[in-house]
């Protein structure tokens, strides 16, 4: 099959582009609630046209190659549907309200900044969801530090550092799943190896925020109180909900596949809720005329696949604890779908394979490699204005060049996830940059210069790629 010209490859993408521009215009933060889909479709069928009308492809090489992609994610989706049971049944059943109960209790003026980082990274390590973090108990802790005169800019950043901490090492976090999935690489081999360097950003980030709650003012009386009451008295706080993410994280530790994880983390979720949380699953269920039993099994049942939500009496408890189950992730499961049509019509018309071959030239070695796939994730993210199209775009582009330069599909996993993840909430026209702007009040350049976290990722991956460190290279691997 003849290559197109790498100006031609390049008019899907730019078509791509352009229709993305118009979504995030039209629907802002919603775009992803099927406007960037119909963008990619629409991607997709200009990609399909030209090298049908002009480079004479089969439809049949499509067809097979689109089979092939979307039943290479077929895990994946199953992934996220459990990952919506387990965010849903970590709720209900007290193990993430048990964490912020007490998480908020600790914070002092001098510590408050890396105690709020600290706060979001367990609350987005255990959702999954940035966003959901941010919404929540970052607004509630953006309020905290008004109360305590604490720079709002400095605040948002703590918050947004700590928040995609959590959500980049999370294995109920959709880019991670999809940054692993999209190049092949198991989840917790994924997570393991960004270890290397997320660790060590996140750990100079905390000392960061360490040192600049130092010139914060003595500790005055806070409303906390009336946080954790509200949660108290919603649910039945205890330290026994903990042993469900225990028991996970042993499970993890084990190497037990990601699905039977989950899948298990969400059953003791289940099971811990029946316990202490009856009278929520009752709530839920919201049937009197069933038996209690009965009651229980729909309350559980909804939680497990659709939305719930509580009414406490405080809108930013009712936005904490409320949850979209596995119905929740029916929008991602939607994009990455269409993601995927868009990659493998692009890969089959030949038109990645172009433009890969003349960004290669630039990437010879270790480091040129990893640079170059870290700038076309942030420029990506600057051009396309969503995280899930980058990672998906930056992981067809160069899986194919790290295979015959002989590494392993997890430094091009990490790569991808330590730029295209956490550069994302700092471009203002980016879905994540527009969200959280306005979900905190503060905006996206204010905060920028104190998202040290996000700000630190990219240069580290850089770092660790000059030096080599746990980077293997197999010369004559047939696959990553």
């Amino acid at each position: 099959m003849k290559l197109p010209h790498p100006f031609v490859a390049l008019i899907p993408i730019l078509v791509l582009i352009a229709l993305l521009s118009t979504v995030i215009y039209l629907f802002g933060s919603d775009s992803l609630s099927g406007g960037s889909q119909i963008a990619l479709i629409l991607g997709t069928a200009v990609c399909i046209a030209i090298s049908m009308t002009v480079y004479r492809v089969p439809w049949r090489a499509f067809e097979q190659r689109i089979t092939k992609t979307i039943g290479d994610v077929a895990i994946t989706l199953l992934i996220l549907l459990a990952v919506g049971m387990l965010s849903g049944s970590w709720m209900i059943s007290g193990v993430v309200p048990t964490l912020i109960y007490y998480g908020v209790q600790i914070m002092s003026p001098q510590f408050f900044l890396v105690s709020a980082c600290v706060i979001c990274a367990l609350v987005s390590l255990l959702s999954g969801s940035s966003w959901t973090t941010v919404a929540t108990i970052g607004v509630a802790l953006l309020g905290i530090s008004e109360a305590l005169g604490i720079s709002t800019a400095w605040t948002a950043g703590a918050i947004i550092s700590g928040a995609y901490f959590g959500d980049k090492m999370s294995p109920l976090s959709d880019t991670t799943i999809l940054a692993s999935s999209s190049t092949g690489t198991d989840l917790f081999v994924h997570i393991r190896y960004m270890m290397y360097t997320t660790v060590p950003t996140f750990l100079i980030t905390l000392l960061i925020f360490l040192i600049a709650g130092f010139g914060n003012g003595e500790r005055t009386e806070l409303q906390v109180a009336e946080y954790t009451e509200g949660l108290a008295g919603v649910f039945n706080i205890s330290l026994w909900t903990l042993l469900v993410p225990l028991l996970t994280g042993l499970l993890i530790s084990r190497r037990v596949p990601s699905v039977i994880t989950l899948f298990a983390s969400a059953i003791m979720a289940g099971v811990m809720a029946l316990i202490l949380q009856p009278h929520i699953l009752h709530q839920i269920a919201d049937t009197p005329q069933l038996s209690a039993s009965m009651s229980l099994a729909k309350g559980l049942a909804i939680t497990y696949y659709g939305s719930t939500a509580i009414d406490t009496g405080s809108p930013a408890l009712n936005d904490l604890i409320s949850t979209g189950g596995m119905s929740g992730m029916l929008n991602t499961i939607w994009l990455i779908l269409c993601a995927m049509c868009f990659g493998a019509v692009m890969v089959a018309s030949g038109m990645i394979e172009s433009i890969t071959r003349v960004i290669i030239r630039f990437a010879r070695h270790r480091f040129g490699l990893v640079a170059t796939t870290a700038s076309t994730g942030l420029f990506l993210n600057l051009t396309t204005g969503d995280q899930f199209i980058s990672i998906v775009l930056t992981a067809d582009m160069y899986r194919e060049a790290y295979r015959q330069q002989g590494y392993e599909s997890r430094l091009l996993s990490r790569t991808t996830e330590d730029v295209a993840t956490v550069t994302s909430v700092l471009i203002p026209w980016n879905t994540c940059g527009m969200t959280q702007a306005s979900v905190l009040g503060v905006p996206t350049l204010t905060y920028l210069p104190y998202c040290f976290f996000n700000l630190i990722s990219p240069l580290m991956t850089l770092l660790v790629a000059a030096v080599g460190w746990k980077i293997k290279r197999h010369l004559n691997a047939e696959s990553i």
